[in-house]
C-alpha cells in the first residue's frame, strides 16, 4: 500500500529479503558523543542479525560493542527514479563464543580488508523498517 507521499512501507520480512541482495550498507553509531556512519560490507546470519567483520582493534568496534545502532541498506534505480531503503535498529555485540566465531570464519562475511586479528560483530534486529519508492520515469 503506498502512502500519499509515495513510498510503500515494506514489512519485516520484506527488508530482510531485501537486505540480503545487497553487499553493503552503512552502520550508524556514536562516536566521541557525536553520529558517526560508515560504509561496511555485512551479511545476514540464520536469525536475520547483521554480521560486521572488523578488526579488534578498530574504532568501529571499541565504538559499537555493547551499544544501540542502525544499519541501514538500500538499493536505488536513478533512471526510474526507484528504489528501496531498510533500516535495522539493535544492540551490537562483538561475538566472543569460539565455536560461533568459527562457524561465521566459514560462513560470515569476509573483511575486504585483511586483518589478523578479525571479529565479528552482531546487530540483534530489535526494529526492522523500511520503505519503497516505484518512480513514474520509464
Amino acid at each position: 500500500m503506498f502512502h500519499n507521499d509515495g513510498f510503500r512501507a515494506l514489512d519485516r520480512q520484506e527488508c530482510l529479503r531485501l537486505l540480503a541482495k545487497v553487499p553493503v550498507g552503512r552502520i550508524v553509531y556514536t562516536r566521541q558523543a557525536l553520529p558517526a556512519v560508515l560504509p561496511v560490507n555485512f551479511s545476514l546470519d540464520t536469525d536475520s542479525a547483521v554480521l560486521l567483520r572488523s578488526t579488534a582493534s578498530s574504532d568501529l568496534v571499541r565504538a559499537t560493542d555493547g551499544s544501540v545502532v542502525a544499519f541501514e541498506a538500500d538499493d536505488f534505480d536513478a533512471v526510474r527514479c526507484s528504489g528501496w531503503s531498510v533500516v535495522v535498529t539493535g544492540r551490537a555485540t562483538v561475538v566472543t563464543d569460539p565455536a560461533e566465531h568459527e562457524r561465521l570464519s566459514r560462513h560470515g562475511p569476509s573483511s575486504w580488508v585483511v586483518a589478523e586479528d578479525g571479529v565479528f560483530v552482531r546487530i540483534e534486529p530489535e526494529l526492522v523498517t523500511g520503505r519503497e519508492i516505484i518512480g513514474t520515469r520509464n
